[in-house]
């Protein structure tokens, strides 16, 4: 996959991860790749929920050593 920006929000309690990535798909073209990583357990719905609202599409997601990786495309 082809990954044009990552986000490293670890260590950040909600709401940073959403106000974060926010911030970072703006900065990004329709059609390029976000990558976040980031430790908040609620960051699955949240980013979920919030990709959709937004007209983005939530690629894939996975856990790896209690960080939650997600791969979000900008609508």
């Amino acid at each position: 996959m082809n990954v044009d920006k990552l986000l490293d929000a670890k260590g950040l309690a909600c709401p940073m991860p959403i106000v974060k990535t926010k911030k970072a798909i703006n900065e990004l073209a329709s059609g390029q790749i976000l990558e976040i990583h980031t430790t908040e357990k609620g960051a699955k719905s949240d980013l979920t929920a919030w990709a959709k609202s937004g007209g983005h599409e939530l690629i894939q997601h996975e856990e790896e050593n209690n960080v939650f990786k997600f791969w979000i495309k900008k609508g």
